[in-house]
């Protein structure tokens, strides 16, 4: 019995112990559970908010850009694409495939989707493929409905109506790089249809075109899928930017070069609102924009007429006798009378050395009207000895060249107006009488870029110093004066008049075709070989009979009206042979468009008929050549073997 009460007693003790135990243990639940129902409510509420609800960045629409008459030039057009989530895509290789069916992807786009995804935060999206069309868009939502991780996209592009005619100027956009995501750690730039300037306009003025980015808040599911949305703050377009660009000008310009690579610059010499600035061949923007072709990103870097250069602003050319109005100006600033004559006998002598004269039984007596008429390079050997190089380079940089312009592009390129401290400083050599000869007829260390040129002719133009413009606003107060006498510069504007309209001047195919209207310009041709002695004794080679990328370039600049000059215009033919030939036609043809748009149009019409005349010809000449050399390969295979020559037999010989 004693021990019968002992072990009741042990046993009510332990239950009592473990009976604690469990009442602390649920006491110590209940307590966490009201702790986590109440004290912590508010936190795990906002946990399964941030699983079920997702906030997405919606891009901003970028500002349109638009001409002086308010034409459109860059605007933004509704589009579809696809974006995937590969945090939440499992195997990204296979799910690549999935889409493949309905968007094909090339091998490159596949590998560049895989290596981007190693680098972006969980829950980022990585673009598949942008402007897709609505059947793809459509095909997708319907056929991939269960794909994890997939998002079908509506979004805005860049749209460039105008094309290549408009590629370096106004540049394109493109998706940030990893590294400008690193430096700003935006993330804005991780959302796949966000787009930033890379070129041109779209680069320089991005901050104002980008505008301000909206917000949406959606319901998603286990997948990532979007069920529906909750609500949205819509975007903020970027600011609208308008320019001094001709819409009509420079998409005319563009016909009127086609397939040549050239550059070409109107200018408003009153105001200095840069009218078309177009540099061919070139890219279309709108392919740009989304993902570069790798193919084609190839093909434009290897063509040897270079359509990736802006050659209006970066390129960089010798500009042969369209310099020799600014060896004049010094001349006469330097005392030398515009009626002093020199003998031209088609040579000039230094020493041993000789420089030539294009016509090479000369030009006899010259002076200087005369000289610029007929761009006879022995006057201006002469007159540039006498008056020294410091002084052509002088006068080379009043007029603009060697000049950066305050302009909303990028990158330009100043060119190089050598003298004799330039030479000390960049060869450690002396200046020697050869290279004053050379600069003044425009040869030598001496480069310039179009624009400038277009900039020196309107300053010879206006006697006014003309600050080029892009950006179109209020009228600006009158330029100030060149500090140039106005006798000097009207001997230089009549010697450009003769040029186009005298008798002996060498651009009277540039005459515009337009009733009261008269073209004054000067030619010029820039040689991109040397030519030796011996080549100059039997006789130097036709431009024609040379490979295309060793013919001379050709220019043209020129201003119109002769009596009260408004607009000034360069055109560089690379590779043109002749100023006169090749450029001096696209100057007159820009501006008849300006004062005859009508007539303009209709001489293109039939240059074009020309032309595709020529194209159809040189077809037809290439699928004759062809069929004769299938035909002559056919033949020799018809023809029978001929028989085998008969052995020798044993011991003939000689």
């Amino acid at each position: 019995m004693t021990a019968d009460g002992h072990s009741r007693r042990q046993f009510g003790r332990r239950a009592f112990f473990l009976g604690g135990i469990q009442a602390l243990a649920g006491a110590g639940l209940i307590g966490r559970m009201a702790y986590l129902s109440i004290a912590e409510a508010d936190r795990y509420a906002d946990a399964a908010e941030d699983n079920r609800v997702a906030l997405q960045l919606i891009p901003p629409r970028r500002g349109w850009i638009i001409d002086a008459s308010g034409a459109a030039l860059a605007t933004n057009r509704p589009a579809y694409s696809v974006e995937i989530v590969p945090s939440l895509a499992g195997d990204l290789g296979q799910a690549l495939d999935r889409v493949a069916a309905f968007v094909p992807l090339e091998e490159a786009e596949r590998e560049r989707i895989l290596e981007e995804a190693c680098d972006l935060p969980p829950s980022a999206a990585l673009s598949i493929a942008d402007d897709i069309g609505w059947e793809a868009y459509a095909a997708i939502n319907l056929e991939l409905a269960d794909m994890p991780g997939l998002r079908p996209s509506k979004s805005y592009v860049r749209h460039y109506p105008d094309g290549a005619a408009f590629g370096h100027l106004l540049g394109y956009v493109g998706p940030p790089t990893a590294e400008q995501y690193r430096e700003k750690r935006d993330p804005l730039y991780l959302q796949p249809g966000f787009r930033l300037g890379k070129d041109g306009i779209e680069k320089a003025l991005d901050s104002s075109l980008r505008g301000r980015p909206g917000a949406r808040r959606v319901e998603v599911n286990a997948r990532g899928r979007i069920v529906r949305e909750l609500d949205t703050r819509d975007d903020v377009p970027g600011d609208s930017v308008r320019l001094t660009i001709d819409r009509g000008l420079q998409a005319f310009a563009a016909e009127r070069i086609g397939g040549e690579s050239v550059s070409a610059v109107v200018l408003d010499c009153l105001t200095g609102d840069i009218k078309c600035l177009i540099s061919l061949p070139s890219f279309d923007p709108n392919i740009f924009s989304n993902r570069i072709p790798s193919r084609l990103w190839k093909a434009l870097q290897a063509d040897e007429r270079n359509p990736l250069l802006n050659k209006t602003l970066q390129g960089l050319y010798v500009p042969g006798s369209t310099f020799k109005m600014v060896t004049a100006l010094a001349a006469l600033s330097e005392g030398v009378l515009p009626d002093e004559r020199v003998g031209c006998n088609g040579r000039y002598t230094l020493g041993r050395n000789t420089w030539h004269c294009h016509k090479r039984s000369g030009h006899g007596m010259v002076d200087m009207r005369s000289g610029i008429a007929q761009s006879c390079n022995v006057y201006f050997y002469s007159m540039a000895r006498r008056i020294g190089a410091q002084a052509v380079a002088d006068m080379a940089r009043k007029l603009g060249l060697e000049a950066k312009f305050d302009l909303p592009m990028p990158v330009q390129r100043r060119g190089i107006v050598p003298d004799p401290a330039w030479k000390r400083e960049r060869y450690d050599e002396d200046w020697r009488v050869a290279d004053t000869l050379n600069m003044s007829i425009g040869q030598g260390y001496l480069v310039t870029n179009p624009l400038q040129l277009a900039v020196m002719t309107s300053r010879i133009a206006t006697g006014r110093l003309v600050e080029p413009r892009l950006l179109a606003g209020p009228p600006l107060p009158p330029f100030a004066p060149l500090g140039i006498p106005a006798d000097y510069l009207d001997v230089v504007r009549q010697g450009m008049d003769d040029v186009v309209n005298g008798a002996g001047g060498t651009a009277r195919r540039a005459r515009l075709p337009v009733e009261g209207v008269r073209l004054a310009g000067k030619t010029g041709t820039a040689q991109v070989r040397r030519i030796t002695a011996a080549e100059r004794r039997r006789g130097v080679r036709s431009n024609a009979s040379l490979p295309w990328k060793f013919r001379d370039h050709a220019l043209f600049v020129a201003f119109a009206p002769v009596e009260a000059p408004r607009y000034a215009v360069s055109i560089i033919v690379e590779h043109g042979s002749s100023g006169s030939g090749a450029a001096a036609p696209i100057a007159r043809d820009l501006l008849t468009y300006l004062y005859d748009r009508e007539k303009a149009e209709a001489d293109l019409a039939r240059l074009q008929g020309a032309r595709d005349a020529e194209r159809r010809a040189r077809e037809a000449e290439a699928a004759r050549a062809a069929a004769a050399a299938e035909a002559a390969a056919e033949a020799a295979a018809a023809a029978p073997a001929p028989a085998p020559a008969p052995e020798p037999t044993q011991g003939s010989g000689a």
